[in-house]
């Protein structure tokens, strides 16, 4: 092959289907046959160039939960060899010189290129990356269903961790969609009581199928007094995307509890001091992991069967499984394959 087909993107949101040279990596990077990406919500950002991270009207090939197998290793790569199955995350490898890397701080890395956004993601048949944004994803998963874990799981699962509860403690987990249905498995398996929250009855069969114990609707009742009248959570996973859904639970906080926020909302979280003071609670927000997190995560993942729920579209309909993925009506994880 020297062409690959890849699906990019203009600021005005759309996309179109080209076919580029196939080049070679350079030093300390590698070339990624994918064989499938996840559509993620925090794709708008590339898409839209929201953050600015290249000229306006610059296309872009999105996304960044990248599932494939190494075909060509660039100079000076060591510890990785080509038909490797490999992932990429939300970022692209860290530098290993900045302030932040030498504090062993990588997920702040201050020369990190981000997937989709300010280079080339996964919306293709090829993608090159540096080797230090590399996840050993393990033979035993499938592309399709390892692709999500690389963002979406690895959000939830982190933001489990840094809330740091304790096995039988109550774990509230708001928003039961793309993040929050992996966030109740993950919770659920490491033996933490489970309390889902999303707005109406829609999703409390699904909730209690993943394992959560009980269910509130937040369109029926206010979740932070619901939450005290269970005794409190010790962690709060917010994956919402409105920062107004999330302000009523700091009130369902427990002693010391953590409201772990992970869903990238517009609007603020308003919070009063008391509520913070009196009980020494926190807010606090958990940006994806690095590589070795990352291979934490499937680790886990495989051995307790924790698994996305995922819609399969082929590379040429990326347009169509954006557009779903916005619309809310996906369930949950739309991911793109090709015929790698």
């Amino acid at each position: 092959m020297t062409t690959y087909r890849a699906v990019q993107a203009t600021g005005d949101g759309a996309f179109t289907l080209v076919e580029r040279e196939l080049s070679e990596p350079g030093p300390g990077h590698v070339r990624i046959a994918v064989e499938a990406c996840g559509v993620c919500h925090s794709d708008i950002y590339g898409v839209r160039n929201v953050i600015g991270n290249r000229p306006a009207g610059t296309p872009i090939v999105p996304g960044h939960e990248v599932v494939g197998r190494i075909d060509a290793l660039g100079p000076d790569v060591t510890g990785w060899r080509v038909g490797q199955q490999v992932g990429l995350g939300y970022l692209g490898g860290h530098c290993g010189a900045c302030e932040n890397c030498r504090r062993g701080d990588f997920v702040y890395c201050t020369d990190q290129p981000v997937l989709g956004d300010s280079i080339d993601g996964g919306y293709a048949e090829s993608v090159i990356a540096r080797a230090s944004g590399l996840v050993a994803v393990p033979e035993e998963l499938g592309a399709a269903e390892a692709a999500p874990l690389l963002c979406a799981g690895i959000t939830v699962f982190n933001g489990l961790r840094k809330g740091a509860p304790r096995p039988g403690d109550l774990v509230a987990v708001q928003g039961i969609g793309g993040l929050g249905h992996l966030a109740i498995q993950y919770a659920v398996k490491l033996g933490l009581r489970v309390v889902a929250i999303a707005r109406g009855e829609e999703k409390r069969e699904l909730a209690l199928k993943l394992g959560a114990t009980e269910y509130i609707d937040s369109a029926a009742v206010d979740p932070g007094k619901a939450l005290q009248g269970l005794g409190g959570a010790t962690v709060i996973i917010a994956t919402a995307t409105t920062g107004a859904s999330m302000t009523p639970l700091v009130e369902g906080l427990a002693l010391r509890g953590r409201l772990i926020v992970v869903g990238a909302a517009g609007d603020p979280i308003e919070v009063t001091t008391s509520a913070l003071i009196f009980g020494g609670r926190s807010i606090a927000g958990s940006l994806t992991g690095t590589p070795s997190e990352n291979e934490e995560n499937l680790a886990f993942s495989l051995a307790n069967d924790v698994r996305p729920m995922v819609e399969t579209v082929p590379l040429e309909q990326a347009a169509d499984a954006y557009a779903r993925m916005l619309s809310g009506a996906a369930r949950f994880r739309m991911v793109l394959t090709t015929n790698n």
